[in-house]
């Protein structure tokens, strides 16, 4: 099998490298990738969101399989354009990407399907957003309605903050405060089955003890040993399969990967977003645990045939990620600084590099270009030991300004 992945993040690298231990697949490409992904799969510089060049990319290619790892390539409708040219692609389409790319719409589905999440409100104007802001009371939680590269959530006890962020954002979507922990759930669907993934848990705000502003993750480990035994089952009977059957009386078929952030509750879980795509930095622990070979079932999504392939397999253990970002990030994040890792512990194989925002300078020199720059995943027995792993990892990179938290998975 030729594939295909459209992207150039630490998702899109941990899923070119779980694609790469595949005997299904013959030949591997990236589009744009980045220079990890480079040492993998062959590269190509292409328009990501642009339906028209990735589809005459893809046919160039042969591609027998495209799997798009971004949100804003789905919203394009990149999808569409390669389905409507014959070319197989794990990633659903514009009109049902929209459960991510408008947090209205997807509180829409929800209430249509009877799936648990908290109340709320869709302001357009000041007047409305300080009714909803009173109606919910504090914590304040504030929702930009579009894609905001996970960066557009607000929840504090500031009114004035709240008021500034809505104001900002334009469109939101104001909502309740839901107490408990919170937990990301993979589903891979058919468009009218869904077999469920490895649950986790990211960090998603900046700095340790969940301080700071949001990011789009800061680090991720897997498995749960915490979380409800059946919280998996519990998730694809009152989220999952029916958010994929709504779509689907909707006449939108959900092809690809539904992610489900999740706050357990005392009365069960209840959604706190949905994600049309892989979850990222989740993504790199959950692959990690990955047993059995990828390709097969994302092309079995792919093609409607969920039913011919067996369930995911997972292994034994623990995977932590810690994500190293640039100095500037989640604001505007510094570029252009030089990378130097120290080589003697890249052989190791408990723990590795992702690469996410790097590129390369005028002379060849691995450089920082973007705001998240590198995932360090570090495995073992359990998480205690994952982490370690991960942060030794983390240990070996110099960058100028570059931080990470230090708490992730810490105590878990």
């Amino acid at each position: 099998m030729r594939v295909l992945v459209v992207g150039s993040g630490g998702r899109e690298h941990a899923i070119v490298r779980a694609l790469a231990r595949d005997a299904d697949v013959t030949s591997l490409h990236a589009a744009p990738g980045n220079p990890g992904i480079a040492r993998l799969a062959e590269t190509h510089p292409v328009n990501a969101a642009g339906p028209g060049d990735v589809t005459r990319l893809a046919a160039r290619l042969a591609a027998g399989l495209v799997v798009i790892g971004p949100e804003a390539p789905l919203v394009a409708g990149v999808a569409d354009a390669l389905r409507d040219n014959g070319i197989a692609c794990f990633g659903p389409g514009a009109k049902a990407a929209m459960i991510e790319g408008s947090k209205s719409f997807a509180k829409e589905v929800m209430a249509e399907a009877g799936i648990p999440t908290a109340r709320s409100r869709t302001c357009t104007t000041r007047a409305e957003t300080d009714a909803a802001l009173a109606g919910f009371g504090p914590p304040y939680v504030v929702k930009d309605d579009a894609l905001a590269a996970g960066k557009g959530v607000l929840v504090t006890g500031d009114i004035a903050a709240a008021r500034q962020h809505a104001a900002r954002c334009g469109r939101v979507v104001i909502e309740e405060f839901l107490d408990g922990p919170e937990v990301s759930l993979f589903a891979v669907a058919d468009g009218g089955t869904a077999v469920p993934l490895l649950a986790a848990q990211d960090f998603k705000r900046a700095h340790d003890g969940g301080l700071g502003p949001n990011t789009g993750g800061m680090g991720a480990y897997a498995p749960l040993p915490w979380a409800p035994a059946d919280l998996a089952g519990q998730a694809m009977a009152s989220v999952i399969q029916p958010a994929v059957d709504a779509m689907r009386r909707r006449g939108t078929q959900y092809l690809g990967l539904l992610y489900a952030g999740l706050c357990l509750t005392q009365a069960g879980p209840r959604v706190v977003e949905f994600n049309a795509r892989f979850g990222d930095p989740e993504t790199q622990v959950v692959l990690d645990r990955l047993g059995s070979p990828l390709a097969p079932l994302l092309a079995a999504a792919a093609a409607g045939d969920l039913a011919g392939v067996e369930p995911p397999r997972w292994r034994s253990g623990a995977a932590v990620v810690v994500v190293i970002a640039a100095q500037g990030y989640p604001g505007q994040p510094v570029t252009g600084d030089t990378i130097t890792i120290n080589t003697e512990r890249t052989g190791e194989t408990t723990a590795y590099l992702l690469h996410a925002g790097t590129g390369r300078d005028a002379g060849g020199a691995l450089v920082s270009a973007g705001g998240r720059v590198l995932n360090a995943v570090g495995s073992g027995p359990d998480a205690a030991a994952a982490r370690e792993a991960a942060y030794a990892m983390a240990a070996t990179v110099q960058m100028r300004g570059g931080w990470y938290r230090r708490d992730i998975a810490a105590g878990r």
